[in-house]
């Protein structure tokens, strides 16, 4: 039988925290929750996760500080849960390494599909694929990408991508030559979920992907219309 996911929680809302606990452990997933930011760092630096639910506004230290501290070590999902209207914020959370921010109040059933979402992309971005079908290794000015071993260079340096932005970046690279919208982009990285038109998730992610490459002039912005790397 399979190991139980194990699933960090850290919100200072009791009654917030207890709802997601529930609803995950009705999905049999193993839960480690707490109601704030330094107990658990002690657990994160002992524990290998598969997935945290960080709350932003925490009273000790803030949700995005501990993404930063997972980001260091870990490459596993973050979902950064965030008050209404705290676009800043979002688009921090995702700079620092965030997967995806819901905005509370949320609907359980929508956490859990993101969080079954995340994941589902996580055990693909860790599991070598089987051979035949994608390329192994795609190239392109500098740029070197070995999908099997999910590595990256850029001018013979490591990059540093999280699950997310490494798959933003395979997909243009797959499509050399395509513009590709926003839109498509975030149904081919997140299947199932809600996109709305002012979603700048994936700017965010571009823009990220763009800083660790130096600003290097790869990925073109095609406005109002989407993404592409030249052929």
């Amino acid at each position: 039988m399979a190991m139980a996911e194990k699933i960090l929680i850290v919100d200072d809302e009791k009654e917030i925290a207890d709802l997601i606990e529930v609803y995950l452990r009705d999905e049999n997933y193993s839960v480690f929750k707490f109601y704030s930011a330094l107990d658990a760092l002690k657990s994160i630096n002992s524990t290998e996760f598969d997935l945290a639910v960080l709350d932003i506004m925490l009273p000790d230290i803030s949700g995005l500080t501990l993404c930063r501290k997972i980001r260091e070590r870990y490459t596993y999902p973050i979902i950064m849960l965030t008050a209404k209207n705290e676009e800043t914020d979002k688009i921090t959370g995702l700079t620092l390494g965030a997967d995806d921010y819901i905005t509370k109040p949320f609907k359980p059933l929508e956490l859990v599909a993101r969080i079954k979402a995340q994941l589902r992309r996580y055990k693909k971005y860790n599991t070598a694929p089987q051979s035949g079908g994608e390329e192994a290794v795609i190239t392109h000015s500098g740029l070197v990408m070995d999908v099997k071993t999910h590595e990256c260079f850029f001018n013979e340096k490591p990059l540093t991508l999280t699950p997310t932005e490494f798959q933003i970046l395979q997909i243009l690279l797959e499509e050399k030559g395509k513009v590709v919208s926003s839109e498509e982009l975030f149904h081919r990285i997140w299947k199932d979920e809600y996109y709305s038109k002012s979603s700048n998730t994936v700017t965010v992610h571009i823009r990220h992907l763009r800083e660790k490459m130096n600003d290097a002039p790869i990925i073109k912005t095609i406005w109002g219309v989407g993404y592409k790397i030249e052929k």
